[in-house]
């Protein structure tokens, strides 16, 4: 199998609310992610863990280590580098949707096909079929307000998945739905790994953290297996 993500000795500091020194948040974090993984990261509230996720996702930048994504050292790019490293290998669902308001759900999972320069009715027909594979077909001309939470954060995924990204990040995906809702999308997360996307979540959901191939737990700043 071929590694997908890479990270080394990472560590995260930031300015300590009193302006005294720094606060450290990760300390020599060092993991391998490989395509088609399923990756949990569970913690408690405050650990650390969406900063984790931020950190390999490329969304910020480690005080200290490095990040590689498909063998490639990323952290030393520039942020338009990384702009496009994310937009063509990554793929993003967050525990609420972040769906445009102002656009359908079928509108909404085109959006990143758009970002890439597909034409619109290619990037149109792709994101039907991401929707179909959600079970959203008849949701596709809804709104984001007219779809309930489930449906919501289901747009999300097909939105993060229509690319056929390398990897997904998912943080608390399920935090905002109700039990029914959850499990339909551990479901789908469950599944993902099966058509080769691999797969960093971090959850507080026990369950849904035992879905996954690998388990971790974040605490006093470091990572640990499970």
């Amino acid at each position: 199998m071929s590694e997908v993500l890479r990270l080394e000795n990472i560590s995260m500091s930031f300015p300590s609310p009193g302006g005294q020194g720094e606060l450290e948040i990760l300390k020599n974090i060092s993991l391998s992610v490989e395509k088609g993984a399923s990756v949990s990261v569970m913690g408690r509230s405050g650990s650390g863990k969406s900063t984790l996720l931020y950190v390999s996702s490329l969304i910020e930048r480690p005080t200290g280590g490095n990040v590689y994504c498909s063998g490639r050292k990323a952290t030393d790019l520039s942020e338009r580098q990384l702009a496009a490293l994310r937009r063509d290998m990554m793929g993003f669902v967050f525990q609420n949707s972040l769906l445009m308001e102002d656009f359908t759900a079928l509108e909404n999972v085109m959006l990143p096909l758009m970002n890439r320069g597909e034409g619109r009715k290619k990037a149109s027909l792709a994101a039907m079929q991401a929707l179909e594979a959600m079970g959203l077909a008849d949701r596709a001309g809804h709104r984001p307000f007219e779809l309930s939470g489930g449906e919501r954060q289901r747009t999300a995924i097909a939105r993060a998945m229509v690319t056929r990204p390398e990897i997904i990040f998912a943080d608390e995906p399920t935090g905002a739905l109700d039990e029914s809702s959850q499990r339909v999308v551990e479901d789908i997360f469950a599944a993902l790994a099966d058509e080769g996307i691999a797969l960093l979540l971090v959850t507080h959901d026990p369950d849904f953290a035992l879905r996954m191939k690998q388990r971790y737990i974040l605490e006093h700043k470091e990572l640990r297996q499970c």
